[in-house]
């Protein structure tokens, strides 16, 4: 099984505060295994309402020093994850002034924050968008011009390439290469920046950072040995660049690109395996368009990515189709071959 963390990390308004009561009562009956939270406010309702559920602390509530992670652990909070802007040096101190049976989580992948984490205020500012509450447009990766102040709407473009240039644009964050320096810090958790991903690109990295962490436990030559692999993986879903964040120091030029907002697509997702009808055809939901006769990859937690062509598509009707053309549509598959539950349907582009 897994553990399931629910994250209730907005930073809250007086009106939000009866909502947040209603939604712990309720968690309290579901029985999670953690609640994020980053908000005193709501941290209090938490522990009053369902104390018996682990409390840990996001990485919203900007946790830089030990003093901050003392002042939680005091609180009754199991797990703080840091801040972003922290380098591995910092995040060893930590480890070395709290409670040893206290949890350091950080982030390993993902995207990086212009600002300090979660508190940008550019995507409310433009469109209404709150990023603290999940909802961020991300302006960071939009185009920008100069105005000069005495000559509004005269927009001057600063160009890198023909497409302007990108001022706030991080590449993404990758630590793959370093998971021996991470454990070494004293880190307990990894955290995968996912908001907003397929599923295809959190099982890919998830599955990957898992493998890559099993493997250097269990041998270092072995973790060295199969690094290519774990990197070929990571570049199979959609990414930008890559950088190691503020782990080894403050990030420089090189940590920013300039010249374009695009990521990079190696594969696209198709969807994820459903179970199997009396016909021995796996149910689907749909995510983008693949047609009969095209080779596929159907690719397995274990590790295995295996190449499939695709026989047949049916529809909820059962109608025979040519190609699934319409996204989101339930269909039945069949892939000449068995399928399990939850495995992942991908398509390598050119």
């Amino acid at each position: 099984g897994v553990k399931v963390y629910v994250t209730a990390n907005i930073l809250a308004h007086n009106g939000d505060l009866e909502g947040v009561r209603e939604y712990f009562t309720q968690l309290k009956e579901i029985k999670p295994d953690a609640l994020i939270i980053s908000d005193p406010g709501i941290y209090t309702i938490a522990k009053e309402i369902c104390p018996e559920i682990e409390r840990h602390i996001s990485t919203q509530a900007n946790n830089t020093n030990y003093g901050t992670y003392q002042f939680w652990w005091n609180q009754g909070a199991k797990r703080v994850v840091t801040a972003r802007e922290l380098s591995l040096n910092e995040i060893a101190e930590i480890r070395k002034n709290i409670p040893d049976e206290m949890e350091i989580e950080t982030f390993v992948h993902g995207a990086m924050c212009i600002s300090y984490s979660g508190r940008c205020l550019l995507s409310n500012y433009f469109t209404g968008r709150d990023a603290n509450q999940g909802a961020c447009t991300h302006p960071c990766r939009w185009k920008y011009a100069v105005v000069e102040e005495k000559r509004p709407g005269e927009y001057l473009p600063v160009y890198e390439n023909e497409r302007g240039t990108y001022i706030f644009n991080s590449k993404d964050l990758c630590m793959i290469e370093h998971i021996p320096e991470l454990i070494e810090a004293g880190i307990d958790s990894f955290k995968i920046e996912g908001r907003m991903k397929t599923a295809l690109y959190v099982a890919t990295v998830a599955r990957t950072y898992r493998k890559a962490i099993d493997d250097y436990l269990s041998s270092t030559e072995k973790y060295k040995e199969n690094m290519d692999w774990y990197l070929e993986q990571i570049s199979n879903c959609t990414y930008r660049q890559f950088t190691t964040g503020f782990f080894f120091g403050k990030p420089s030029e090189e940590s920013q690109i300039y010249d374009n907002n695009t990521y990079i697509k190696e594969y696209t997702y198709l969807g994820i395996v459903g179970d199997c009808n009396e016909e021995g055809l796996y149910r689907i939901e749909q995510r983008n368009k693949f047609s009969v006769g095209e080779q596929i990859e159907v690719m397995k937690p274990d590790g295995r990515n295996i190449l499939v062509t695709v026989k047949r598509i049916v529809d909820e009707d059962g109608n025979e189709m040519e190609s699934a053309p319409h996204p989101k549509q339930v269909l039945y598959i069949d892939l000449g071959q068995e399928l399990e539950m939850y495995d992942i349907l991908r398509r390598q582009e050119e």
